[in-house]
């Protein structure tokens, strides 16, 4: 587990980075490990709702990754979704909840990706197009969705709420299995962290509301760092499927960040489970 010294000096940015990105578990859809591929160096095309698209090579290789990129390009493309030829990504990654990173915390990440050793990657060059209906449709689902931008904290709650709050909102993007879609692949806001009847791998994602019926309202503040820690549930059995790959994300986090997270998620209101997209 990388601890993250919050707090530190500038001179610690890349460590800070270096969690953050473990949080989000950057290295594991930029990463070919099934071919042995060098961390956050981009991985082949795989399906999604917008067509096949290969993740982005994100070392700073001069001619097929990041490097000749300014944070100013860096914050466009995470927060915004934009890339440095003003074309849109398609919303398979999360702008929803990476649009939250403080300009601090994106500052941090650059840093960090900027020290990795560059690796080239001229096989994944122009993997990532799709038809241009799916563009289309990406930069209408970008059009029509909140973006709030850079966290704030809630004046009203503690110090240890608004932590847990900031990493579910950004990179913890709870919501993004969690809340249900429509077609357009925009989350529904009036009904954030009620479940999905279909998520990622096509099953039901969990309710995770404190609704007592359909969602975590029976479980402790401890039961739910049980499960950011290993994966263990109340039941005593095991997350599996997406779940299981987010817990390798929050696993990193220290005790504290996940105890944050916990107290949030313990605040949500209730609401039932979410039965139709």
């Amino acid at each position: 587990m990388v601890a993250c010294p919050w707090g530190a000096g500038a001179a610690d940015a890349v460590a800070r980075g270096a969690y953050l990105a473990g949080a989000a578990g950057c290295d594991q859809c930029h990463s070919d490990t099934e071919h042995g591929g060098q961390p956050y160096a981009g991985a082949p095309p795989f399906p999604t709702p917008y067509g096949r698209i290969a993740t982005p090579n994100l070392t700073p290789d001069r001619a097929t990754g990041m490097d000749g990129w300014t944070l100013a390009n860096f914050t466009r493309a995470v927060r915004w979704w934009v890339s440095p030829d003003d074309s849109h990504y398609v919303p398979s990654f999360p702008y929803l909840y990476y649009n939250r990173l403080t300009d601090g915390d994106l500052a941090d990440l650059k840093a960090f990706l900027d020290n990795l050793p560059p690796v080239s990657r001229r096989d994944l060059e122009g993997a990532d197009s799709t038809a241009l209906v799916a563009r289309a449709r990406a930069a209408l689902a970008v059009a029509l969705t909140p973006l709030p931008g850079g966290w704030r904290p809630d004046p009203a709650k503690d110090p240890v709420w608004n932590r847990g709050a900031y990493l579910v909102a950004s990179v913890g993007r709870c919501g993004d299995c969690h809340t249900p879609r429509n077609w357009l692949g925009i989350s529904d806001s009036e009904r954030f962290l009620a479940g999905s009847p279909v998520g990622p791998d096509g099953k039901k994602v969990p309710n995770i509301t404190q609704d007592t019926k359909t969602g975590i309202g029976n479980w402790s503040e401890q039961d739910i760092v049980g499960v950011l820690t290993d994966g263990h549930t109340p039941d005593f059995d095991f997350v599996a499927g997406p779940m299981a790959e987010i817990v390798k994300n929050t696993m990193r986090l220290t005790e504290e960040d996940r105890r944050a997270i916990a107290v949030f998620l313990r605040s949500v209101p209730a609401k039932p489970f979410a039965r139709s997209q």
